[in-house]
């Protein structure tokens, strides 16, 4: 990778306040996390906290919380915590702003939602192949 490249790639930890006692968030965010647009590298620290690194032309940190929160993570609040993710959001921000790069954060958020929702069981698929689907 060259060096403006290199720029583009930030690794951040991410800090779960686990609500119950035998949920493992920082194992279930990863899974989540993996194949979504964006993410270079994402490991588990801890039960509590991921590290992960993301192309923020892509992606930023607030994207990547915001879209853990609406599908019922529990983020760290604790004042440290809640300090550098404001400083991380400023900085990224800026950063693409001074670059010329509009982020669409909607985009963003709608990517991780679409695959969150493919990892996940549920019964709205539909089993049959896909000739068979449009057989009239």
């Amino acid at each position: 990778m060259d060096s403006l490249t290199t720029d583009f790639i930030k690794t951040r930890e991410i800090h779960f306040c686990n609500v119950k006692p035998v949920s493992n968030d920082a194992r279930e965010a990863l899974r989540l996390l993996l194949d979504s647009p964006g993410i270079e590298k994402i490991r588990t620290l801890n039960d509590n906290c991921i590290q992960i690194s993301y192309d923020i032309r892509q992606v930023t940190l607030q994207v990547l919380e915001a879209a853990l929160v609406e599908v019922g993570f529990h983020l760290d609040n604790s004042l440290p915590i809640k300090i550098k993710r404001s400083l991380f959001y400023y900085t990224e921000e800026t950063q693409l702003m001074n670059l010329g790069y509009q982020h669409d954060q909607a985009s963003s958020t709608l990517d991780i939602f679409v695959n969150c929702y493919n990892q996940r069981k549920h019964g709205c698929r539909d089993e049959r192949p896909e000739y068979l689907r449009h057989y009239s």
